[in-house]
């Protein structure tokens, strides 16, 4: 294993890593539409109020596309504010996964659709299904191409038009979920550890907790699959909320053990932003400061895929990560998924 030069935590990844190619985020970068819905607003759609959804999930508001507004735009635009801060330019670009529930369309995939529209005219690309943890499957994904030296520079995206697959006739999903897309750039820094680890889960079993019964192959749109409104988000609450508690709890302690650091040492943790009741949660059974927890989920909601992408941004911009700082991201999703992982910046 190597150690930093001042031996702090290890990279678990250098046993495998035999021709010594580490991968690093160079550039993030994120866009939420223009277009903002508070908790006042949902009061006149449904049966709620302010308090009764702050109160619960700790949100005030959330951004929602236009109607000519889709995933892949939300995408594009994070992709070239995450170029811009890492100084690449389209055509340095081998590779594009975006994470996604909420494609443009079934296919092609989204990241063809952003490849076309940032130019990026060499690069490769497909799109990844992890819900809520897809981002850091593809963080995940994407190392694996630099590691091995197949491609350079991999941009990966979480990009969701929730919106588009909420049933606003109910208040108990209608008030959680946030249209917006994160983009990073990876790369290998020399000299930098970068990624250090990712833990990721799922459990099968457990997936008609959290799903869209309507428009794969098991159920096609039809006029009794809409008139059913099996096109819309189900989810089981309280289930939900369980397992998300137990499962992030156990995929960061996970990823740190790798690492042999103890949460002291993690500088930012930053959590999927579903619902202040399970960030709290989380963070308090790490034995993390409140300092240490970065929460936005009170000015965007859920955006599932790109709610960890968004967050990041959000702490690097707001100067709460520095290089050189352990970043630790747990997620939680759809599937039933999960995941952690740690980041040397």
């Amino acid at each position: 294993m190597s150690p930093t030069p001042s031996g702090k935590f290890k990279n678990p990844r250098a046993r495998y890593n035999f021709q010594g190619r580490t991968c690093s985020i160079v550039g993030v970068g994120s866009y939420v539409p223009h277009k903002i819905l508070t908790n006042a607003d949902l009061e006149k759609l449904v049966h709620t109020s302010d308090e009764w959804i702050f109160s619960r999930t700790g949100i005030r508001e959330r951004h929602i596309a236009a109607a000519d507004e889709f995933t892949s735009d939300l995408a594009s635009k994070a992709a070239l504010r995450a170029m811009k801060q890492a100084g690449i330019t389209p055509d340095q670009i081998d590779l594009i996964i975006v994470a996604t529930v909420t494609p443009d369309m079934i296919f092609p995939a989204t990241a063809c659709l952003v490849q076309r529209k940032i130019g990026a005219k060499r690069a490769a690309g497909f799109d990844l299904v992890g819900a809520c943890s897809g981002f850091i499957y593809g963080l995940e994904v994407g190392q694996q191409f630099i590691m091995s030296r197949t491609y350079d520079t991999v941009l990966v995206i979480g990009a969701e038009k929730l919106s588009s697959i909420v049933d606003w006739q109910d208040r108990n999903t209608c008030i959680l979920f946030g249209d917006g897309a994160g983009a990073a750039i990876l790369q290998n820094r020399p000299q930098a550890h970068g990624l250090l680890t990712a833990v990721m889960g799922a459990d099968g079993a457990k997936s008609e907790l959290l799903t869209i019964p309507g428009g794969g192959s098991r159920c096609p749109a039809s006029v009794a699959s809409v008139n059913q409104r099996l096109h819309f988000i189900r989810m089981e609450g309280k289930e939900v909320f369980k397992i998300a508690v137990q499962a992030m709890l156990t995929a960061a302690k996970e990823a740190m053990s790798r690492c042999e650091v103890s949460i002291a040492q993690i500088k930012c943790v930053i959590p999927h932003q579903a619902n202040r009741r399970i960030i709290d949660a989380v963070g308090e059974r790490l034995g993390a400061r409140p300092d240490q927890i970065f929460v936005n989920v009170d000015r965007y909601g859920n955006t599932s895929a790109a709610s960890v992408a968004i967050a990041l941004d959000d702490a690097v911009q707001l100067g709460r990560i520095q290089r050189g700082d352990l970043v630790l991201l747990v997620v939680f999703g759809g599937g039933l998924t999960w995941g952690a992982a740690i980041i040397e910046w």
